[in-house]
């Protein structure tokens, strides 16, 4: 059984008010109405092999070539609308040719004991599996963060956890992913305790000059994570050190990686931030505190922000038809779309496990698109 919309659940749940400080900036974009993209989600929708994942993060390895990296998949049948003859690994990866117009999508997932099904990527130590954060291109190289998760004792519906995030490092991105080369570094800026988690890869932009790596610090209560946007950087040449990565403290860059400044309230474990270049502004896109049919967007003149206050650009339409039906992994994927066009990417899961098992429309990424304009030109 997937845990991974357990996980969002868990990590989800938000105490107190949403961010709406005087001090924000207004929203820099304005966005039109969104509507269905059917063409993409037309390249997601498949009968054998992988017939459907959460997480959906894209990475551009070059002007030919687009990867997708995806948490928990199921493979197998789906027949009559239903998943049939199926299991589920823990990650896997998808490649798009987008050299020719990106028709089509390959799906890739690992060789287990026997040939069975597995995972493309695990935990080097051999602790746990690995989900899949966002990645980056960049000195001939693919770089992807890992989140590290466990089960714990107590089993039940939420017996697993994160205990570690991972910087993967693939020398041989071109190659078949079940040939990938990945050397995996555990990120020392991390916390993982009963009252704080404070981890970096849920979202990654890149610079002329410097990788912004964002991450989550969260306060633990005793009813619910409460979820702050945070962010560091490094020189693209200098990714896999760790002691050339220095993180924003509200003012300035420090080599402590505790002085993280909160910048934005209510954000989810997943999550893109963009930088447009028709208007020159980042937008920051997620799923509304982590669980939610809210997909806001927020904008910035620098990476660092300040962020403005938050926009609805999407209300996921699927929970009408069942109230067991939840929503997650909201992110954007800025190089699909062009101009003044922004792609979004969102999943639509479900409280009852065996629901997601017969209605194959679960459990996959589904697409919109969004216009925008700057708000600041009439």
């Amino acid at each position: 059984m997937s845990h991974v919309w357990l996980f969002a659940l868990v990590g989800a749940i938000f105490v107190g008010a949403r961010d709406a400080r005087s001090e924000e900036p207004a929203i820099g974009l304005a966005f039109g109405q969104a509507t269905v993209d059917s063409s993409m989600n037309a390249l997601f929708d498949r009968k054998e092999g992988w017939i459907g994942a959460d997480a959906a993060y894209s990475v551009d390895l070059n002007p030919q070539r687009r990867i997708w990296l995806f948490d928990d998949t199921w493979v197998g049948r789906v027949r009559d609308g239903k998943r049939t003859d199926a299991t589920i690994v823990n990650n896997s990866i998808g490649l798009q040719d987008t050299g020719g117009g990106g028709s089509k999508i390959r799906f890739v997932v690992g060789a287990g004991t026997g040939k069975k099904p597995a995972a493309v990527i695990a935990p080097a130590d051999g602790h746990g599996w690995f989900w899949l954060h966002d990645g980056v291109a960049a000195n001939k190289q693919l770089f992807v963060f890992f989140m590290q998760i466990e089960k714990t004792a107590g089993g039940g519906a939420f017996g697993f956890r994160q205990i570690g995030e991972s910087l993967g490092i693939i020398a041989n991105p071109n190659d078949d992913p079940t040939a990938w080369r990945c050397e995996q570094l555990k990120l020392p800026c991390t916390i993982f305790s009963p009252k704080r988690q404070l981890t970096f890869g849920t979202a990654a932009a890149r610079t002329k000059d410097h990788l912004y790596i964002y991450g989550t610090d969260e306060d633990i209560n005793p009813s619910g994570h409460d979820r702050y946007l945070i962010v560091a950087r490094v020189p693209l040449a200098d990714i896999k050190d760790f002691s050339a990565w220095r993180f924003f403290d509200g003012s300035d860059w420090s080599a402590d990686f505790r002085t993280s400044h909160r910048m934005v309230r209510g954000v989810a474990s997943e999550c893109s931030v963009s930088f447009l270049p028709d208007v020159k502004q980042y937008v920051l896109v997620y799923t509304d505190g982590g669980l939610s049919d809210r997909i806001l967007a927020r904008t910035a003149r620098e990476p660092i922000g300040p962020w403005s206050a938050a926009t609805t650009i999407y209300r996921c339409p699927e929970q009408g038809r069942d109230k067991k039906i939840f929503f997650y992994a909201a992110k954007a994927h800025p190089s699909i779309a062009s101009g003044d066009e922004l792609v979004v990417s969102y999943v639509a899961n479900s409280f009852d496990f065996w629901q997601v098992a017969s209605d194959a429309s679960l459990y996959i990424p589904r697409f919109i698109r969004v216009s925008y304009r700057d708000a600041s030109h009439p």
